[in-house]
């Protein structure tokens, strides 16, 4: 009978000290926050912008949590929704609901894949195996654009409308900052990214100035690189 008292005494005295750790690590994590602004003359509108922290050496790392399919919808000549953030590794499902054809593609530094033409009511996958950003087009309908970010970490936050972000429950340690903001060159994004240490606080580093513009260009080319056709009265682009 002591012998079953003493272990179970074990027992509560071990899950309670689990217990414990747990909620000191909640307690001990960090919060980041920041806000975007334009660097540019004049008020520039809100833009798309995420940030990330990937671990340096010696933080210990997280892991998303299993979420392996996404959609991003395409009707009335839009993606929907225009930003996502995934895990690598990723199913993205592309749908067409518009009552004509669509030919989805993206031949940028992310995943690069071309759909093909495809009707309305059916739909095609793509798993997302590398870490990067995608820019999604329509090789029929020039003014369908979305983006794809897809992830190693889940330490991560997307601008809210008045463009400051706020990432929390990092556990303490030292990380690399990582900046994607809609429009702003990749050469102006990389300058933005930094080492950042955080500790068992809330660590606020104010306003982070980039060369947003007062509005998206929104130019590209299709998927052979050449611009699209000025008369847009495609044969597939508007047959049921």
């Amino acid at each position: 009978m002591k012998r079953l008292v003493i272990f179970g005494i074990w027992m509560f005295t071990s899950a309670t000290l689990v217990l414990g750790s747990l909620h000191t690590q909640e307690v001990s994590s960090a919060e980041l926050h920041l806000r975007i602004a334009s660097s540019l003359q004049g008020k520039h509108r809100a833009v798309p912008a995420v940030i990330w922290l990937d671990p340096m050496p010696g933080t210990t790392s997280a892991s998303f949590l299993p979420h392996e399919h996404y959609t991003l919808l395409q009707k009335n000549r839009t993606f929907l929704p225009h930003l996502q953030v995934i895990p690598v590794g990723s199913v993205v499902t592309f749908p067409n609901q518009d009552p004509f054809f669509h030919n989805v593609f993206s031949l940028f530094d992310g995943k690069r894949f071309n759909l093909g033409l495809y009707e309305a009511g059916s739909s095609k996958s793509v798993t997302f195996s590398r870490a990067g950003v995608s820019y999604i087009f329509c090789n029929i309908h020039p003014e369908m654009s979305a983006v794809i970010i897809s992830l190693a970490t889940p330490l991560y936050a997307i601008a809210d409308a008045e463009d400051t972000m706020l990432l929390r429950y990092v556990p303490p340690g030292e990380y690399k900052l990582h900046f994607w903001i809609e429009g702003v060159p990749q050469s102006s994004l990389d300058k933005l990214s930094r080492t950042v240490r955080l500790t068992s606080s809330v660590v606020d580093l104010g306003t982070i100035r980039a060369p947003i513009a007062a509005a998206r260009a929104g130019s590209h080319t299709n998927m052979y690189g050449e611009p699209y056709a000025q008369d847009s009265t495609s044969p597939y682009s508007d047959l049921p």
